[in-house]
C-alpha cells in the first residue's frame, strides 16, 4: 500500500465525518493494513491538503501522536467541523463515520 494512495482516500473524507484506520485500509484493498495507514498519517507532511485529523481508531478515539503541537488538537479540529464526542472522549462512529462514498 502506497502512502499516496492512503492520502488520496483521506482527502475524500468530508468535513464533519471521520474514518477509521481499518476502514481506509479496506478501501485501499488491504484489510489488514490499518497500521500502514497509521504510519502514513504519522508521516504526512501535507496537512493542508490531507485532513489527517479526520482519521481515528476503530473505537472513535483520537490519537495522541497527532497532538504534536498541543494536547487536544485533533479533537478541537474535529469539533470545529461539527463532529460530536461522547462523554468518554470518543467520536460516535455510528453518527459521524464516513460511508466511503
Amino acid at each position: 500500500m502506497q502512502f499516496s494512495e492512503v492520502y488520496k482516500i483521506v482527502r475524500k473524507i468530508p468535513k464533519g465525518k471521520v474514518a477509521s484506520y481499518g476502514q481506509i485500509a479496506v478501501i485501499c484493498g488491504e484489510p489488514r493494513g490499518a497500521r500502514v495507514v497509521g504510519y502514513a498519517m504519522a508521516a504526512c507532511r501535507e496537512s493542508e491538503s490531507v485532513p489527517c485529523h479526520r482519521v481515528v481508531d476503530q473505537k472513535g478515539r483520537t490519537k495522541s501522536a497527532f497532538d504534536t503541537y498541543a494536547p487536544g488538537t485533533q479533537r478541537a479540529l474535529l469539533e470545529a467541523e461539527g463532529v460530536g464526542f461522547r462523554e468518554d472522549g470518543t467520536v460516535d462512529m455510528g453518527k459521524y463515520q464516513w460511508d466511503g462514498e
